[in-house]
């Protein structure tokens, strides 16, 4: 187990990437990630800066952001409802409270366990069960920087030489690991468990320091590396465990920004730490029980099953079963138990209750409604003619219901003001905040409502506005019947219907969706659609805002007071604000960075356009139920220029912008929105020629 750094070796084989990798940038790159060994010193040149992010940030506030929302583990927790994990290894309780030797090097191996667990477990669940696993787990080895079994470390007597268990792709030709074939990293370190005592408290520099220097060798090894990883390598995982708790740290940058001085290692690392590198660190929470079992269904355990779901992805490419796939059956296994226990088709309330529904035979039994399930069972039915009253910034405001819509999912209103009976609006109903356990079609509704209330507020705030943009007309919390019993401190009062949030907006118009289906979308719509969005996007990009859900069912047709009908684009629910924001996942609309990568690139929301409006315009798509299938008839049609052609069909302007978006598609260069505009308007047909074109972008 004696010798050097592997990562000359570690960099030697694979198939040529490309030529940037060659010559004596790459050698100096090599010597550079073959003089950074050190931790020690890494973290000692960290330390003013890390004092002064601390001193920076209010106090008891976090320093660094979260890797993960907690919308999106709620996902990842639906979706593994029906996933089995098995640690067999159990984790020695207080390892760190003994000397012991076994009880160290049982830590070791249940770490091992509890990380091939995982790894399996995520692969035949999201991957494949009928293909081998191509991962495999070992610990590293600090002399050396190389990976063994802990089991042949331990038998060899050098258990006070491993300093951490990762997860690597398995290459038989490198039977000690490629720096570059690792997933991720789990560092096995006393002291982790001390800060769940105050929940807003970080690793300390000495924890985290070790964390960032592992993760930053993790990055320049595969920066150098020779193989194509499926996905982008630029964001790297690190586990910090102890005997009983956990948290994930991410590392996510561009290493080629770095200074490469090979004379001065530590410093140029340092700074790439401080100007670079975007950071973000998890609550550190439970992951073992006292039996040394992981909890899998809690938050510790879940956090870090979902980073080793992000590190398997960038390897093996995107899953054939994604996350929204698997959640969505969650609705099914919540029938099937309400049919188990007999409570028949009924529905959870904001309270929590189920409405009582009685199975006995003997007619002495009274059966008794709770107040609160009447009150519940009333809101959930908003009826044409009902009026709707929402408290707005101190401002009491009352809303008739006319018409319920839908946008495939989730129901939604038109309604007027009371006070306004001719003006008609958007009204969108919210859930109730106070449900634990929310639905999965509650999750959508909290974007379709809440998230949309921030966006709408922030474009607001920002001067964001215009013809083809929605507009937020009110927001607040529904006022209930009867007296409200809110503590002063905050929060709802006990009525299910207290603290339901109402979103409205305008204008109010017919969905492409509903246009298509009536055969109502014809050349002019097309061309006139693509124009008024377009203008949408521009003016959202000023602000380094992008839509992320275009669709047929969030794009309407404004006829009401216009000369001419125009285009809106509705639906900013999913609408990415900042790196960390996901867009909505459609297996049609999506654009293919955003399936691939879960992000958006600059001509993702003209990509999702474009395919928008190819169904608009009667092109078909097959029938799939998988992110792959869908990548596969993408690269067909475009190879093939199917969409292009059909495209072409309804007008020469749209088939060149369907070239010029497949040509951006994947790239960063930004869309030239200014340009494709003039375009569209030479091109839209007036019906009065004597008119001028609208000039408004």
């Amino acid at each position: 187990m004696e010798g050097g750094s592997p990562d000359q070796e570690s960099v030697g084989s694979g198939t040529k990437r490309s030529s940037v990798s060659s010559g004596s940038k790459s050698r100096n790159h090599k010597e550079f990630l073959y003089r950074l060994v050190d931790c020690e010193t890494f973290t000692a040149n960290l330390e003013d800066w890390f004092q002064s992010l601390y001193e920076k940030s209010a106090q008891m506030k976090p320093v660094f952001d979260v890797p993960f929302e907690l919308i999106d583990l709620q996902k990842f927790d639906y979706a593994l409802e029906g996933v089995s994990f098995q640690q067999l290894i159990r984790m020695p309780s207080a390892v760190y409270a003994s000397t012991s030797d076994s009880a160290e090097a049982t830590a070791y191996l249940a770490v091992e366990d509890f990380l091939h667990a995982t790894v399996k477990a995520l692969w035949e669940a999201f991957w494949s069960q009928d293909e081998p696993m191509p991962f495999s787990v070992a610990c590293l080895y600090k002399e050396n920087l190389k990976f063994y079994q802990a089991e042949n470390a331990i038998a060899s007597g050098r258990l006070g030489s491993l300093c951490a268990s990762g997860v690597l792709l398995k290459n038989p030709r490198h039977p000690h690991g490629k720096w570059d074939n690792l997933l991720e990293l789990a560092l096995l370190r006393p002291g982790i468990q001390s800060l769940v005592g105050e929940s807003e408290q970080q690793p300390s520099l000495h924890v985290l320091g070790e964390a960032l220097f592992y993760a930053l060798r993790m990055l320049i090894s595969r920066s150098l590396s020779r193989q194509n990883l499926p996905l982008s390598s630029n964001s790297a995982f690190v586990l910090l465990v102890d005997s009983q708790y956990g948290g994930v740290v991410k590392v996510e940058g561009d290493v080629n920004k770095m200074d490469f001085d090979v004379n001065n290692v530590y410093k140029c690392a340092a700074e790439w730490i401080q100007r670079h590198a975007r950071i973000a660190v998890s609550p550190v929470d439970r992951i073992w029980n006292k039996l040394g079992n992981a909890n899998w269904g809690d938050i510790g355990a879940l956090q870090v099953t979902f980073a080793t779901f992000y590190c398997i992805m960038q390897f093996a490419g995107l899953p054939k079963h994604s996350i929204e796939d698997l959640a969505a059956d969650h609705g099914c296994r919540l029938q099937t138990r309400r049919l188990e226990r007999q409570l028949g088709d009924t529905r959870v309330n904001g309270s929590g209750l189920f409405r009582f529904q009685q199975h006995g035979v003997s007619p002495e039994i009274v059966e008794v409604q709770d107040e609160s399930v009447k009150l519940e069972s009333e809101s959930l039915k908003l009826e044409v003619g009902s009026v709707l009253w929402l408290e707005d910034s101190n401002w009491e405001r009352g809303y008739h219901i006319n018409q319920i819509r839908s946008n495939g999912e989730l129901p939604y209103y038109i309604a007027s003001p009371v006070e306004d009976p001719g003006k008609s609006l958007f009204l969108y109903v919210g859930s109730h905040p106070s449900q634990l356990e929310p639905a999965w079609e509650d999750m959508n509704l909290w974007y379709l409502v809440q998230r949309q209330t921030k966006v709408l507020t922030i474009m607001k705030q920002r001067g964001l506005s215009g013809k083809y943009l929605p507009q937020l007309s009110a927001s607040g919390r529904i006022i209930h019947p009867g007296q409200c019993r809110r503590p002063s401190s905050g929060g709802n009062c006990d009525h299910p219907w207290c603290g339901t949030p109402i979103l409205v907006t305008s204008p109010v118009g017919e969905t492409v969706a509903d246009m298509v289906s009536e055969g109502h979308f014809g050349v002019d719509e097309a061309i006139r659609c693509c124009h008024d969005c377009l203008s949408a996007l521009s003016t959202a990009s000023t602000e380094g805002i992008r839509h992320g859900d275009i669709r047929p069912e969030n794009v309407i047709c404004v006829r009401s007071g216009e000369s001419r009908p125009y285009f809106v684009l509705i639906g900013w629910g999913h609408a990415i604000l900042e790196d960390r924001d996901r867009p909505a996942m459609n297996l049609h609309f999506s654009s293919t960075y955003a399936l691939q990568e879960g992000k958006l690139c600059s001509a993702s929301d003209a990509e999702s356009l474009v395919y928008m409006l190819y169904f608009a315009c009667g092109g078909a798509f097959p029938d799939l139920d998988s992110v792959e299938g869908e990548l596969q008839w993408r690269e067909t049609s475009w190879s093939r220029r199917l969409i292009q052609q059909k495209l072409g069909d309804v007008s020469t302007v749209l088939k060149a912008f369907a070239d010029y978006v497949d040509s951006l598609c994947g790239t960063p260069y930004p869309m030239d929105y200014d340009i494709w505009l003039r375009r569209f308007k030479r091109s839209i047909r007036e019906e009065d020629h004597g008119k001028e074109i609208d000039a408004s972008v």
